[in-house]
């Protein structure tokens, strides 16, 4: 659905997009992940033709935004981190300025207002103004915006930012439902969110595409780390390290507060593609120690994020 070739942005002397290479299939919510000032808006922008690329190619359902850039924003719809909403108006009519700007017609008007009061949770704030809305009430008011006339294609801007718990989760569950026949592309620094929200997460990092997969294939991707997390009781710490620092596969221990007396609780960095928690049980076993807890983790997405994006 959307095609990005070697998609470049300067400021001035600056980069602020350098070179991205992507593909966004029908159907896929994708999240494009990265610290403040990766690039991610930028991209956004250009997608959607608020910014012309400095070099490069965007193709949107085979359309090219250098030549049919009409065409393209008929296919789109656009959140922006802020939701550009006239708060003087009433939701309804917001809803139905949209809708006739966007060109439909009466009968179509009005079924996709309804539509969207439903999706996105509007029914009981249809005569209010705009203006005395919570946050999260907005970005439900904006998100009707840019589905209003049922885009293939839907573009948001950090759409998460700003909300309190309750109101991320509304937002979340209304992309996901939104989702099951559109094509998504999201931009978000928040990695619950993408994790939780996104089919696939690519990460940019200064400009640059540095990762691009699911949250598991990122994971696998940055190699075999992992941690091995254990609660003893009945044991003296220096004895327990050195001990399990001599199994194959430990690179490392730390120690962390145990929060009970008499506990000890270690995290022991693990390498390799073995399973070490039958050796590490074993070792434990063959002493007079007692075993409260055993656990493995793989490497989680804010490692793996943290990695990827550290300064230099």
């Amino acid at each position: 659905m959307i095609h990005v070739e070697k998609l470049t942005k300067y400021y001035g002397d600056f980069c602020a997009v350098n070179g991205i290479d992507l593909d966004v299939r029908t159907g896929e919510i994708t999240g494009l992940l990265g610290p403040n000032g990766a690039g991610k808006t930028t991209t956004l922008r250009m997608l959607t033709g608020y910014l012309e690329p400095t070099s490069g190619t965007i193709r949107v359902d085979r359309h090219d935004t250098s030549t049919d850039m009409l065409s393209i924003k008929r296919l789109m719809g656009y959140l922006p981190e802020s939701a550009p909403l006239y708060h003087n108006m009433l939701v309804y009519d917001y809803l139905d300025y949209v809708a006739r700007i966007r060109g439909l017609a009466d009968g179509k008007k009005d079924e996709r207002i309804r539509a969207m009061a439903d999706l996105c949770g509007l029914r009981g704030i249809m005569h209010k103004p705009v203006g005395e809305l919570s946050k999260g009430l907005k970005q439900r008011v904006g998100l009707a915006h840019a589905m209003i006339d049922d885009p293939q294609v839907l573009v948001l801007d950090e759409p998460t930012s700003g909300l309190d718990p309750n109101q991320i989760v509304e937002i979340r569950d209304i992309i996901r439902t939104i989702g099951r026949d559109k094509t998504i592309i999201l931009s978000t620094h928040i990695l619950s969110e993408a994790e939780a929200t996104c089919d696939r997460i690519v990460i940019i990092d200064r400009g640059r595409i540095v990762a691009d997969g699911s949250t598991e294939m990122l994971k696998q991707g940055a190699g075999h780390d992992r941690t091995i997390s254990l609660t003893l009781a009945g044991v003296d710490a220096a004895q327990a390290k050195a001990m399990l620092s001599d199994l194959p596969g430990i690179t490392g221990i730390d120690e962390e507060p145990s929060g009970a007396p008499g506990e000890l609780r270690l995290t022991l960095a693990a390498t390799g593609t073995d399973d070490l928690r039958a050796a590490v049980y074993r070792a434990v076993r063959a002493t007079d120690w007692t075993l409260l807890e055993l656990r493995q983790e793989g490497k989680s997405l804010e490692k793996v994020f943290r990695e990827l994006t550290q300064e230099a």
